[in-house]
């Protein structure tokens, strides 16, 4: 599992350094590459295995359906395999960096099975916003606990 927010710079290349514990994380998951995708206002990196999980979820839907083939483009089309180099970073395309708003400062926030990466202006408006809206949310995910326990 993924815990923990660690400010990082990301270079004009889009080189980021993975945290060393997130980095451990991922090599234990997977051998494979990790798999980064945009997640609107922030991107996501997610353990190969995981990833995996996701797409065979999204296979299950029939995409002779209109909503189904716009909601799988959505979550397929901008993943990227983003493999670790010999310096432990990954390289965050220019496309998704523009997107998600990302400059030279990056947030990387564990979040139990993905890796958030945000900018750390947008990352505690959110959490602001979260904030506010807790008791609401509370009540809300109580509502969508696992019944097998999970």
């Amino acid at each position: 599992m993924f815990r923990g927010r660690f400010e990082h710079s990301m270079d004009a290349k889009g080189r980021l350094s993975v945290p060393s514990g997130f980095r451990m994380e991922l090599q234990r998951r997977s051998e494979k590459a990790p798999v980064l995708t945009n997640h609107g206002d922030h991107l996501a990196l997610y353990p190969a295995d995981v990833w995996e999980q996701k797409e065979q979820q999204l296979l299950d839907f029939s995409d002779m359906q209109p909503d189904v083939q716009d909601f799988q483009r959505y979550v397929v089309a901008d993943a990227n395999d983003a493999p670790l180099d010999g310096q432990g970073r990954i390289l965050v395309p220019a496309l998704l960096r523009n997107e998600a708003g990302l400059g030279s400062k990056v947030l990387l926030a564990g979040v139990l099975q993905k890796i958030e990466i945000w900018d750390p202006e947008r990352f505690e408006e959110k959490k602001r916003m979260t904030l506010r809206r807790l008791d609401e949310i509370q009540k809300s995910v109580d509502g969508h606990r696992d019944p097998r326990g999970a």
